[in-house]
Parts: C-alpha cells; structure tokens; sequence
C-alpha cells in the first residue's frame, strides 16, 4: 500500500536576519520556486496548502533581547504543527516547504505531541552544514532562531520557543541524529557534550550516503519514529550557493538523492522538510529544479506500490510467545483506523518486511550558526549575495 505525500507551503523567513537593512531574506520564495519546477505534479502529491506567516518586521530588535520575532515564530509553531499533525492523521507523509529552519519547531511540536499520544518518543534526523546550535549557554547572545533550531527543540533557550504548550525538551538528545555538518563546525564539542550523535560531512563520505542513512536508523532504534530536516546548505557551495550562510565542504546533490532516499524508505519515517532555498540567489531557476530533481527521485521510496503505511513502534517492548520471539505490532497513528483484522502466523514468526529504526535533556549546553546581527558570513561572490546568514 503506498503512502501519498502531502505538500505544504511554509514560506516563513522570521528566523532569519535581513540581508541588508532595506530588504528581507527571500527563502520565503521557496515554496513557489519549486512549485514552479512541477514539484506535485511529479510527486503526485496532494496540495496541502500553505501556511502564511506573520510579518517579517526585527523592528528595533537589539542584541541582548532574546530571539527576534520570538512571539510570532512560536504562534507560528503551533499552526504548522496543527497542519502537519492533520496530515498525518490522514494517514499521509507531509513534505513541508520552508522557509528557514525555525519551520522545525513547528514540526518538532507536532512530533512531541504525536509521540505523546502514542506513547512513544518520535526522534529526528538533523541533515544540515550547521548545527544550529547556539543558545545562551555558549553564545553572548541570541536572535536568529533559524541558527538556533537545534538547541530550541532540545530544549535550549527561552521558554517561549523552546517549552511550548509546557512540552520541553520536543527531542530528546539521545533521540537526535546529525548529518552533514562541516568537520569544523563551531558547536560540535557542545554537540558531544550533550551525547547528541553526529556524523560530519568527512565521516559521511567515508561511509557512504546509503550507509549512514542505515546508520541513523540504528542509533534511532529505540524510538517510535522519526522526522527528518533537511536543510540545503548541506551542499556544498559549488553546487547550491543558493542559501543564507554557504560554507565549503558540503555533499554533492547526489549524495543528498541518496542519503534522503535511504532515510524515507521505512514506515517509520513520519515526514521530511527542506529549509533554507533562497530563490533570490536563484534568477535564472537552475538550483531550484536540481532540487526538485534530487526531491522526486528522493522520495521516490514514499509512494513507491510497494510502500507499507506509516507504522509507529511501541515504547515498551512487545509482548513475547511462548517460544520467546516477540510479537510485533504496530500502532495505529491517531485518526487513522487500524487494519481490520491482525492475524499472527503460528510457529515461528517471519522477519517483518519493514527494516529496522531508529533515540533528557540538559537545560542549556549547544548552539550553531551565526547571531541575528553577527558577522557576515563568507560565500559566494558579493555579487551574487549579501551574506543572509542568521543563525
């Protein structure tokens, strides 16, 4: 039975600060430069719609003030987390289309209240060229949530964002998988302090894309599913300047194609966003379409008719048979009914045809990326951006 993706627009940009003092960060464009590439049409997705976000206005934000736009990103939250919840609960796989990456605490939220209720923690595949994890534990100061979605979702940082509807940590720690970040990256001590599993672009590449795709399976065993970010300056700059903070070192478009597809291609995996496109860096549409390319072939294992559903695993473990195998059972995602019958072979029971997956948090000690009104990053040509960055 194949599973129907769902897209969604989240064209927020409030995570970021503007790339000069008259303009806006324009990855808020990227929902519908990639709609413009037949991103549905050829995923045969359902049109979920779009999220509009507030107001993209840093006013007279000042370092020292907290997050900018902090009220408008964690209302923000909790209306994508509501989108993204219903579509799960239509039994779909939501393809969500930011935007920055503050777009992962909605999702985060979504997961935490999903794992609630089944009883289960949901982990996540962090697939990102930074860590995103600067909080006030390690930095002078905040501003740029897109530079601070990891620690915010694992519980770093002011309550507003990271403690919303009481819910903190979203992810647990020990639950995270990071992908991709730079071998050198600013926060990869705190990042192993905090026992937050990581594997940077040098070890990615030593391994494989498909194999470390499995590897973040298995370090999420103990967990009832996942959600996977996707952040495209994961790429290298060569191949995707596109983006807000471009550094060198990053994976070739292939390897994304390959890494993703391994990723989504269990029942487990509940859902993927791409963050961090920035289609004014894109004028004549050549990054756009070799990201809808490596999308499509990407999630090709989703709707593939050999797909199982989406299938949720138990916290504790299953009951057992007589002859000591355990039974396995799935959990039925909230709103979607559970297959009318379940028969159980008798004798030995047979490998599940689905692979295997993927597993408190300290109150602050991580953070990445650059501060709202930090340094201008190094990039491509000035010609071609003025140096976005924010986290």
């Amino acid at each position: 039975m194949m599973r129907r993706i769902a897209v969604l627009d989240a064209p927020t940009n409030l995570g970021l600060r503007p790339p000069t003092v008259t303009s806006v960060p324009g990855c808020a464009k990227a929902p519908g430069a990639l709609r413009d590439h037949d991103l549905l049409a050829r995923l045969r997705a359902r049109d979920a719609g779009c999220l509009t976000p507030p107001r993209y206005d840093p006013g007279d934000w000042r370092p020292g003030d907290g997050v900018c736009h902090a009220r408008e990103i964690s209302g923000y939250s909790v209306a994508l987390a509501d989108r993204i919840g219903a579509i799960i609960d239509r039994g779909e796989f939501p393809l969500v289309l930011g935007g920055d990456c503050s777009v992962l605490l909605g999702s985060a939220l979504a997961m935490h209240r999903l794992g609630e209720a089944v009883g289960g923690r949901i982990g996540l595949v962090f697939v990102d060229g930074h860590s995103d994890f600067r909080h006030p534990g390690n930095a002078s100061y905040v501003g740029a949530a897109a530079g601070e979605d990891l620690a915010l979702v694992t519980g770093r940082g002011q309550a507003d964002l990271a403690a919303i509807e009481g819910r903190r940590p979203y992810f647990r720690d020990i639950d995270v998988v990071v992908l991709g970040i730079r071998a050198q990256d600013e926060y990869r001590l705190d990042l192993q302090a905090a026992g937050i599993t990581t594997r940077p672009v040098p070890a990615l590449r030593a391994e494989g894309a498909a194999r470390t795709a499995q590897w973040a399976h298995e370090q999420l065993a103990d967990c009832a599913g996942y959600w996977v970010h996707v952040d495209v300056d994961v790429l290298d700059p060569a191949v995707m300047p596109a983006v807000d903070a471009p550094d060198p070192g990053g994976i070739a478009f292939a390897e994304l194609e390959i890494l993703l597809a391994g990723l989504v291609d269990t029942p487990h995996c509940l859902g993927v966003e791409l963050t961090v496109f920035d289609p004014d860096y894109d004028p004549d549409g050549t990054y756009a379409d070799e990201i809808v390319n490596t999308v499509v072939s990407a999630l090709a294992p989703v709707s593939a008719p050999s797909a199982l559903p989406p299938r949720l695993l138990p916290a504790a473990p299953p009951p057992r048979r007589g002859n000591g195998r355990p039974v396995e059972r799935a959990l039925p995602l909230p709103g979607v009914p559970a297959p009318a019958v379940a028969v159980e072979p008798l004798g030995p029971v047979p490998t599940p045809p689905v692979p295997e997956e993927d597993g408190t948090v300290e109150p602050d000690g991580g953070g990445d990326e650059r501060a709202f009104a930090g340094p201008e990053p190094a990039g491509p040509p000035a010609s071609a951006r003025p140096g976005l960055d924010i986290a």
